[in-house]
């Protein structure tokens, strides 16, 4: 499940540094005040949904167009890259790959792995969520027109803007998935993008954006922790989590006061 669809069911986490690092990690970068979050757009025609989003949304965009493959057993080909803030090796060889996972050598400690493999709808989707809670999957792959991914290989950096001066489709194309539009694909998208706006949708429409913003107001600070970068990553952050939805034109909000 995405890291804000958490939140939206349960935006008060106990002790998340500890029992909600899928959720918490994606906050160790932000200090007190108004933060620019991952946005998305999605459009319809008659044939096929596509899938636009920034960075922090590709492992949502990756779930909902492999879901969407009929046969289970179906092999093919995947590409990409593996980020990872701990050395995974076990989870990636537990999931039946084989990748070289190697530590950078630069200031930011972390690991990657390039891959170049075959896998299938099961295979993918269990490693989605093994992932996620300290590792960025950053996967292409094209099966057909209406059933394929491309996600960059470098990760942005974070947006220093305001959200007034943001511009949203500059940040969306870091993912790009498109899948065949039928019911089941649909409902799916909704539940996992669009959950707490599902009573909000017209039943007609053409083009959504999701805005998920955030203001930081206050930050604890764990206790007998003298290392700079592990009270950065420990510390709780509480406040306010925005979401805006652009459906052809409309604007509706929502808001959460969030502890993550």
């Amino acid at each position: 499940m995405h890291f804000l669809r958490k939140i939206i069911e349960t935006p008060i986490l106990d002790d998340p540094a500890n029992n909600h690092k899928n959720i918490h990690r994606h906050f160790y970068r932000y200090s007190r005040g108004d933060f620019i979050g991952p946005a998305l757009k999605i459009t319809q025609t008659k044939a096929k949904l596509t899938l636009k989003g920034s960075h922090e949304y590709e492992d949502l965009i990756h779930e909902v167009v492999v879901s969407g493959i009929s046969d289970p057993n179906e092999k093919f080909e995947i590409k990409g890259r593996l980020i990872s803030g701990a050395n995974i090796n076990d989870i990636i060889i537990n999931l039946g790959f084989n990748w070289d996972l190697k530590q950078s050598t630069g200031q930011t400690k972390n690991f990657k792995a390039e891959i170049i493999d075959t896998a299938n709808r099961d295979s993918i989707l269990q490693s989605i969520e093994a992932f996620r809670e300290n590792s960025y999957f950053l996967l292409s792959f094209n099966l057909n027109p209406t059933c394929k991914v491309t996600t960059k290989k470098k990760i942005p950096q974070p947006s220093k803007k305001k959200a007034e001066e943001d511009d949203v489709n500059k940040r969306i194309h870091f993912c790009t998935g498109y899948l065949s539009k039928t019911e089941k694909n649909l409902n799916n998208l909704i539940e996992n993008a669009l959950y707490d706006f599902k009573s909000d949708l017209p039943k007609n429409w053409k083009s959504i954006i999701i805005f998920n913003n955030y203001k930081i107001t206050d930050i604890e600070i764990p206790k007998n922790v003298s290392n700079s970068r592990l009270l950065r990553i420990m510390a709780i952050r509480k406040g306010k989590m925005l979401r805006s939805l652009d459906i052809d034109g409309e604007i509706i909000e929502k808001q959460y006061s969030i502890v993550v």
